[in-house]
């Protein structure tokens, strides 16, 4: 009896479509700190990956074929539309995308992050593993994961359900036994995929298996390394934030004499490529599988990983610059001011939450200058504690950022205040309507300061985590053939909004079609993974002002 649902009700799907996660919801964010929180301090005592270190895992081979296609995807299990659009494109037989005939993978590397909000037996089912059966059935991929910071919300223990006892979800069959993994590819090419664990450390059991992997190679052999965080991105604020990712591949891989010309991530929700400069190396951002879109206006031009430090200070410094981003700068930064109308829209419980702090405030500054002053402090902390910085420590701008937003919320609870004192008869009436006014201009409030923040590298992930942007997503094919590797970044501006069964599909073909064909395309042109990047002599010197004025100019023309 066939599989193949007849419509998309949740009985004939076995799983029920979702939404995109709303991050500013009340509710989502409690559950989510709460979760970050335990995860941090138990993971430190309770290793997951030391329990199933134990466990007997090879080196995967799959140096057989003259070539081998892989898919590259992270990032991926959000709302349906998002996430099944991508799983369907990397389905697919082929794709023809600027000019390039690109067969589908027989390996899917998932490389971190592969639910949301948290890890959660439920959520893999409904927003993993349910759309990506249905986009592929019964073609068969081999299908390797690493996780990422959500996956580990849950102590890693859903993950290691899901990825490491030889499940299939359709025709993706699973291998790894632990949280990481060394793939054998063809002409002398390698995949390394790292687990860090909240980007802390690796585990003895980890870095053994690597260091048994690496004895396989030959001096000259090259590596894939697939991590979970872009902790190049960092290095300006935390110079040891490389530290980790430099030091495995000069102690495990240029130990045996192998070089590291490509690195994948996601962990950011957009694409981004890094060259070196005057060298061969490329750090690739992929994080376009599903969740909400991330800016890439913020991305630095250039950036140096490694950097020297004080516990560094001979450590062989790189150079990279920005070759380029998807969405591009100037379209992330027209995303980032329709915060006004959608984090409203979409997070109307985080509206409700602004309206009773602003009713809670304007009533205390009614009551007195005692109530005033403690409301007022209580609104600076909370402007302050809210400018956190992501990665690295809170500097200067997070305080000064922080408080002004915080004073800004005292003026419009005075100013409240104020309107409502020039009413000669104020009643319950008088503040039920006073409530959602204040909850919409607190939101807008608030809106502001994340467009504000966001410019200037506070509060970077929060401004479009509240818009929820399912376009502009993207993910890798990889080609590896007696040439070497070629990385084809794959981008779909706009993802399905209308979908429709085909019962009487192929026993391999997808359940779930689009209504509207998606068009996908290429990002930029194939790139060679062991291309030499731009030289010194050819960059033009870089200007932050001459640059923000040039986004701001190209944001215009569109």
């Amino acid at each position: 009896m066939s599989r193949r649902p007849k419509d998309l009700t949740p009985q004939q799907l076995r799983f029920v479509p979702q939404k995109p996660v709303r991050w500013l919801s009340p509710r989502t964010l409690i559950d989510t700190s709460m979760r970050f929180g335990l995860a941090r301090v138990f993971g430190g005592y309770v290793d997951k990956r030391e329990i199933i270190g134990g466990r007997p895992q090879p080196v995967y081979d799959h140096s057989g074929a003259e070539e081998l296609w892989i898919d590259y995807v992270a990032d991926i299990g959000d709302g349906f539309n998002a996430t099944y659009s991508v799983a369907y494109l990397m389905a697919q037989d082929e794709l023809d995308v600027g000019g390039e005939r690109l067969p589908r993978g027989s390996v899917l590397v998932m490389g971190g992050d592969e639910v949301y909000p948290a890890g959660d037996w439920v959520e893999y089912e409904q927003r993993m593993k349910g759309p990506y059966e249905a986009a592929n059935p019964g073609s068969p991929v081999a299908l390797y994961a690493i996780p990422g910071n959500h996956d580990w919300f849950d102590g890693l223990t859903a993950f290691a359900r899901q990825f490491t006892e030889g499940r299939t979800i359709g025709g993706y069959r699973t291998f790894q036994k632990r949280s990481y993994y060394a793939l054998n590819l063809p002409h002398r090419w390698w995949l390394f995929a790292l687990d860090a664990q909240f980007d802390t450390h690796l585990d003895q059991n980890q870095i053994e298996y690597f260091q048994r992997a690496a004895e396989r190679m030959q001096p000259g052999d090259q590596v894939i390394l697939c991590v979970a965080q872009p902790s190049w991105l960092w290095t300006a604020e935390d110079p040891r934030s490389f530290d980790r990712i430099d030091h495995f591949i000069r102690d495990v891989i240029g130990a045996r004499g192998g070089r590291v010309p490509l690195i994948l991530t996601g962990d950011r929700h957009h694409y981004a490529h890094y060259s070196e400069v005057d060298g061969v190396r490329h750090l690739v951002g992929a994080g376009g599988g599903g969740a909400y879109l991330s800016p890439t206006h913020t991305l630095p031009e250039s950036l140096t990983a490694p950097r020297k430090s004080v516990p560094e200070p001979d450590a062989p410094e790189r150079e990279y610059r920005l070759t380029q981003t998807y969405p591009s700068k100037a379209k992330s930064l027209s995303y980032a001011f329709g915060i006004f109308a959608r984090l409203p829209w979409l997070n109307k419980g985080f509206v409700a939450l602004m309206a009773v702090v602003s009713l809670i405030a304007t009533v205390s500054i009614l009551e007195g200058t005692g109530t005033t002053v403690a409301a007022a402090a209580v609104l600076l902390g909370a402007g302050v504690g809210f400018a956190h910085p992501g990665q690295g420590s809170r500097t200067g701008r997070h305080y000064i950022l922080g408080g002004l937003h915080g004073l800004a919320q005292v003026a419009l609870s005075w100013t409240g205040a104020q309107i409502i004192k020039q009413f000669d008869d104020v009643s319950l009436w008088t503040y039920l309507v006073y409530l959602p006014l204040a909850g919409l201009a607190g939101t807008w409030l608030v809106g502001l300061y994340l467009v504000v923040a966001n410019r200037l590298g506070v509060n970077a992930n929060e401004l479009f985590a509240g818009m929820s942007v399912i376009d502009q997503k993207c993910f890798l094919r990889i080609r590896v053939d007696a040439e070497g590797a070629t990385v084809y970044p794959i981008g779909v501006d706009r993802v399905g909004r209308h979908w429709a069964a085909d019962p009487e599909g192929a026993e391999t073909d997808s359940w779930i079609k689009p209504v509207y064909p998606l068009k996908p395309r290429l990002i930029e042109p194939g790139f060679a993974a062991s291309h030499a990047g731009p030289t010194a002599a050819s960059l033009p010197r870089q200007n932050p002002v001459r640059r923000m004025i040039a986004q701001a100019e190209e944001w215009l023309r569109r």
